[in-house]
């Protein structure tokens, strides 16, 4: 009898949990990007688009990882090759990684480093 008595007690809790996370956990929230009262959020900054889309493969300082290095891309490709390749894709990296609009922020920024 004691062991009906534990069981029942254990789905009682376990049905809660379920009922509780099925109408109140909203789970993670995305973070929005903070101005910091410098004009620029993420959207304009090429460092932040770079830092969230790009660093996985080409590592934290552009040195290079799964993808290609970029810390001198500059003195290899042009603003506009540049753009073309984060837009279209080449070898392992996928097309549309980031939008065309910061793509064209990126490789203006990329273009300079030589």
């Amino acid at each position: 009898m004691k062991k009906i008595w534990i069981t029942s007690v254990i789905n009682i809790v376990l049905a809660g949990c379920l009922v509780f996370l099925l109408f109140f956990y909203e789970g993670a929230q995305p973070s929005q990007p903070e101005d910091a009262g410098g004009g620029e959020t993420a959207a304009g900054n090429p460092e932040e688009i770079v830092n969230s889309n790009c660093t996985s493969c080409h590592g934290n300082n552009l040195q290079g990882g799964s993808g290609p290095p970029l810390e001198k891309v500059g003195g290899k490709y042009g603003q506009n090759e540049i753009e073309e390749i984060i837009n279209n894709g080449k070898g392992a990296m996928p097309a549309g990684v980031i939008s065309q609009e910061e793509a064209a922020i990126v490789a203006e920024w990329l273009s300079q480093k030589k």
